[in-house]
């Protein structure tokens, strides 16, 4: 089975889903495959996600992970839905350990060039800068000095306007987010809007 993280570096893009409720995990996750982003993040911030997991897991052309994940008991619980890939929003050591148990890349939350090391000492198998949008796609390239081979991966603010910056600074991928996935959107099922963003956001990454 492929990596979650060669199909995200492959890619060059995730998104990330937050909604109130989501009527057809799979559908989303086909919709949003089949326009180019295989990843897809749902998160604890959803309710009943573990659930949405198993039905996202389902779709033969995405790579479904969880993200806001904070505890041990929520990485373990995430994987025996069938999460392929963990995201957290900043150190958490719990996480990266039951994930290095089961042979799950864990994408770990970081912003200052010390939580960066951490992240990496705890295995983290790449770093999502968050908020990216606080100090924009420059400041990717001043973290890729001290750490030329980390594989960053900007959070928070990155959309068709800035996706190609943020690469061209030295992301490895960007998260796409509510310019692709939004919320309302998802709520009420509307696949081929969603399809129809996402392939206009992995456009304006070239």
């Amino acid at each position: 089975m492929t990596s979650a993280l060669d199909v995200v570096l492959a890619d060059r893009v995730l998104t990330v889903v937050r909604a109130p409720r989501i009527p057809d995990p799979r559908a989303l996750a086909d919709a949003l495959a089949g326009a180019g982003i295989r990843c897809v993040e749902l998160t604890f911030t959803t309710p009943d996600v573990l659930a949405a997991v198993r039905a996202a897991a389902g779709s033969e052309r995405a790579v479904c992970g969880v993200g806001t994940v904070l505890t041990g008991d929520q990485a373990a619980a995430a994987i025996d839905a069938g999460a392929r890939f963990l995201v957290t929003p900043g150190i958490r050591a719990e996480v990266a350990g039951v994930a290095a148990r089961h042979g799950i890349p864990v994408v770990m939350g970081a912003f200052t060039p010390s939580e960066v090391l951490a992240a990496l000492d705890l295995g983290a198998a790449a770093v999502k800068i968050f908020p990216a949008r606080a100090l924009g796609p420059g400041y990717l390239r001043d973290l890729r000095g001290p750490f030329p081979d980390t594989a960053f991966i900007p959070s928070g603010g990155v959309n068709a306007g800035n996706a190609a910056d943020f690469l061209a600074h030295g992301a490895a991928a960007v998260t796409a987010g509510t310019d692709v996935v939004a919320p309302d959107d998802v709520a009420a099922g509307r696949w081929s809007v969603i399809a129809s963003r996402a392939a206009s956001f992995v456009r304006s990454m070239n």
